[in-house]
Parts: structure tokens; C-alpha cells; sequence
């Protein structure tokens, strides 16, 4: 049970990290479905600076920047440009697969430092809690700890309030003096360093190597945690965990040799994910409530 729930806390990390970002960014209105490309280009670039440098404090910075400069290519296209948005992340995550593959072919089956596990002398030696709660890299902390950041940020805060309004209303936001696409742009960019981040989790603790689409849709994943968590931190916690457990599952049960094909194991975490959303979309009241009126909708200040 100790093991389970430790390998469901760390299948879990990506996902909470990328929804989290992607869930600011939907609460101003903005669908960026290149979330997936923005954790491909993360992975890849903090998995190279830290086989190139061993530092693993700028490899994850570098993992940050690549995120973002995948969102700030989103925003200029979309918030600028005012392209479609759906059409302008497909596009994203198409290109970060092409542009991450390429820039990995050469790390293929190469080592690179991991990220170590924070040990705390007593705590971590204690029974059953202490691996669960004591025995983790830092980015598990850290997307514990954004949780509780975004959640107070969000209704505890007047630019959360800022935020949110501009999700619900963004011409009247306007009117009242607020800068509509500036916000956007930083919630954007915040989306991108968050999709980074998952993306290093991924090349340099949970899978420490790198290989072509190691993402494996759990950018998709993450965009659907935003919808099951009905737009609310604390509940996107709860389904990261969920679809954490689901993906550790699969991949427990193709270890044992259950009989079962493996490509319908490996599809186990996204046949749950569409079974799920086909779920709630039948509750369209609860979507109405706490979808942001705006979502997917251009601004322009010229009208």
C-alpha cells in the first residue's frame, strides 16, 4: 500500500503541474490546447541542460523558459493576432512534438543527474507515513504547495478577482480601466512555465531519460482535470491524484502479465478520462456555473 501511493503521488505531479497552469489560463478566458507540446519542449530542454551542465536547478529553469516560449508564440497568435484559439494550440502541440523530437534524437538512451528525493532525518524513516509523506523530489512539494498558492490567489486576492472578472466579462473589465490582454499574456505565460515544469518532472524524476512523446497525451489529461475539477483548485487535486492512480494502474498490471492486451492497459488512463467528461457533460448546470462566460472568445479593445 506504502508503494502504491507513493507511485500514485508521483504519477499524479504532471498532471497537477500542467492543469494547474492551464486552469489559470482558462480562468481569463484563454483555451490553449498546446499544452502537451509546451511539456514536450519542457522535458526536452530541461533533460538537455542538465546532461549538457549537471546543474539541475538551471536545467529546471530552462524547462520554465521553453514553456513560456512556447505560450508567448500562443499568445502573440492568438491575443495579438486574435487567431483561433483552438486551432493555434493544436498547432503548438504539433509543433512541440516535431521541434522536441528533433532536438532529442541526439539524447536518445543518455543519462542525465535526477532530481533527489528529500529525505528528513526521523520523518522519513517513520512507518508508512514517512515515505508517503516525507520521501518525494521537490516538484512534488511544489505542486502541492501551488495548489493552496493558486486556490488563495484565486478568491483570496483582488487581481485573482481581477482575473476571474475578465474570464466572465472581459468588455466590461475593460471599461472599468483593467488591461485585458496584458493580464492575458501573463496568465498565458504562466500556463507555459507551469507545462514546462511538468515536462522536466517528467524527463528528470519520474521517467529520468529522455524518449520521443514521452508526454504521452498527459497534456490532454491535464486539460480535462481543469473540466472535471469544474475550474477549482482543490478538486483538480483530487482528479490529478484520480487519473495518477488510474495511469500507475495501468502500467502495475502490464508488470504482473495480466492477461489483457497491452495497448487496451495503456489506453486504461484516457478511456477514464473520455468516460469521465462524457459524465459531467451531462451536468451542464454545474458547468454553467463555474465555466468562465468568455472561455475561447477573442478580445479587442477597438471592439
Amino acid at each position: 500500500m506504502t508503494a502504491l501511493l507513493v507511485s500514485v503521488i508521483a504519477s499524479a505531479t504532471p498532471l497537477l503541474l500542467a492543469a494547474l497552469g492551464a486552469l489559470l489560463v482558462e480562468k481569463v478566458a484563454v483555451l490553449n490546447l498546446g499544452v502537451e507540446g509546451m511539456m514536450l519542449v519542457g522535458a526536452i530542454a530541461g533533460f538537455a541542460v542538465a546532461h549538457e551542465t549537471g546543474n539541475l536547478p538551471l536545467a529546471l529553469a530552462a524547462a520554465i523558459g521553453a514553456g513560456m516560449v512556447m505560450a508567448l508564440l500562443f499568445a502573440v497568435l492568438t491575443l495579438t493576432l486574435r487567431a483561433n484559439q483552438t486551432a493555434t494550440g493544436l498547432a503548438l502541440t504539433i509543433f512541440g512534438r516535431g521541434f522536441s523530437a528533433l532536438v532529442g534524437a541526439g539524447y536518445v538512451g543518455i543519462a542525465a543527474p535526477t532530481l533527489p528525493r528529500i529525505a528528513i532525518p526521523g520523518l522519513s524513516d517513520l512507518p508508512f507515513v514517512g515515505p508517503i509523506l516525507f520521501g518525494h523530489d521537490p516538484l512534488v512539494y511544489v505542486a502541492l504547495a501551488m495548489v493552496g498558492a493558486v486556490a488563495w490567489f484565486l478568491y483570496r486576492t483582488h487581481a485573482g478577482l481581477i482575473l476571474r472578472a475578465i474570464g466572465d466579462q472581459h468588455d466590461a473589465a475593460h471599461v472599468l480601466g483593467y488591461k485585458v490582454i496584458r493580464i492575458r499574456y501573463l496568465t498565458v505565460l504562466f500556463g507555459g512555465a507551469m507545462a514546462g515544469l511538468a515536462g522536466a518532472y517528467m524527463s528528470l524524476s519520474y521517467t529520468p531519460l529522455w524518449t520521443q512523446d514521452m508526454i504521452a497525451g498527459r497534456g490532454w489529461v491535464a486539460l480535462a482535470l481543469v473540466t472535471f475539477a469544474a475550474w477549482r483548485p482543490f478538486w483538480l487535486m483530487i482528479g490529478a491524484w484520480l487519473f495518477g492512480g488510474i495511469m500507475y494502474l495501468s502500467l502495475y498490471m502490464q508488470a504482473l502479465g495480466v492477461p489483457v492486451p497491452t495497448a487496451l492497459l495503456s489506453a486504461l488512463p484516457y478511456l477514464g478520462t473520455i468516460l469521465v467528461l462524457v459524465l459531467i457533460s451531462r451536468d451542464r448546470r454545474r458547468i454553467r456555473l463555474h465555466r468562465p462566460a468568455m472561455l475561447g472568445r477573442p478580445f479587442s479593445a477597438g471592439g
